[in-house]
């Protein structure tokens, strides 16, 4: 049993006099116990979205969010169920995830409370531990988030996320608010955790070249769609979409840091109104005339390597 399925998730954004946006549009997804999952794509194609949703923070307008085979319910007023509590998220900016007039120890201190139920005696040398665990010294528990670097703010983010006990961590861009030489130290620190203490990891980034280096396997998303998902080396050594293909091209002929181009060549559709077919015909070099008519569905193919990929150039 996977840890964190998807299956044909939908999100839609309601928009008063305007079209409604689908920002996930039937997405698959399956996070093993252990296994570090990356999610790319460009801006606006609903990485975060789909973070959100599959962490219960947005409720999805079709399909399912599976933890550990059972829903999960989106959040609202009522407490969250004790069971999806070891669903945990690291954002993208440490200094808006921290209440800055709370000591860190504890704000740490507060998932041991809520989710595992320890007793207050027990919490102080939990922290500790917790702390030691992200390469923080016991001894910071005592001080204020604005007493720590950018790095070391999302060390404590992340244990934080730990005192929850958790299954499974989606972390929505955690190393894009932070300088280029925190940024490996926390995606490094990330995987030996999950792979530590048999976490799945759900790993939502713009650079390329650290999912590259940190995932196991790699989901590409465009307009609200899964594009292809397999291996990581695979898909970065014969990327089999078109778009996976410009992606990661676009990235190795650049300066060298990794990070996706701004925009990729042609039209980008507005995602209110996407193309009848395929949802890349009108960028795709290779575009047939059943890619205008019919939208290609995800499938394995058959190369024996468990590649998935939405591309009529690949199906029979």
């Amino acid at each position: 049993m996977s840890v964190l399925e998807l299956r044909d998730l939908s999100v839609t954004y309601r928009r008063k006099h305007l079209p409604d946006i689908t920002a996930v549009a039937g997405v698959n997804l399956t996070v093993e116990r252990g296994e570090i999952v990356g999610l790319v794509g460009e801006s606006g194609c609903g990485k975060s979205t789909l973070g959100r949703a599959a962490s219960g923070l947005l409720p999805p307008s079709g399909g399912a969010v599976l933890f550990e085979g059972k829903p999960v319910t989106p959040l609202g007023r009522a407490p969250r169920p004790k069971r999806e509590r070891r669903i945990q998220m690291v954002f993208q900016d440490p200094n808006s995830s921290l209440n800055g007039r709370r000591k860190v120890g504890d704000q740490i201190a507060d998932g041991l409370e809520l989710a595992t139920g320890m007793p207050s005696h027990a919490r102080r040398a939990r922290v500790g531990e917790l702390l030691e665990q992200v390469g923080l010294e016991p001894r910071v528990a005592s001080r204020f988030p604005h007493e720590f670097s950018g790095g070391q703010r999302q060390r404590i983010c992340i244990a934080r996320a730990l005192s929850a006990d958790p299954s499974v961590i989606i972390a929505d861009e955690p190393i894009s608010a932070l300088d280029a030489s925190a940024q490996a130290q926390i995606a490094n620190l990330l995987r030996e955790l999950a792979k530590e203490l048999d976490v799945g990891l759900v790993f939502i980034s713009h650079d390329l070249a650290i999912v590259r280096h940190i995932a196991d396997r790699v989901a590409v998303m465009y307009l609200g769609k899964v594009a292809e998902i397999g291996d990581t080396e695979a898909v970065w050594d014969e990327p089999l979409h078109p778009y996976s293909d410009a992606l990661i091209g676009a990235v190795l002929h650049a300066d060298g840091t990794g990070e996706m181009p701004e925009a990729l060549p042609g039209d980008v559709p507005d995602p209110a109104d996407p193309p009848t077919g395929c949802r890349f015909q009108t960028r795709c070099p290779m575009v047939m005339d059943r890619c205008r008519e019919e939208e290609p569905i995800l499938a394995v193919t058959h190369r024996g390597d468990e590649r998935a990929v939405a591309c009529w150039l690949h199906h029979e």
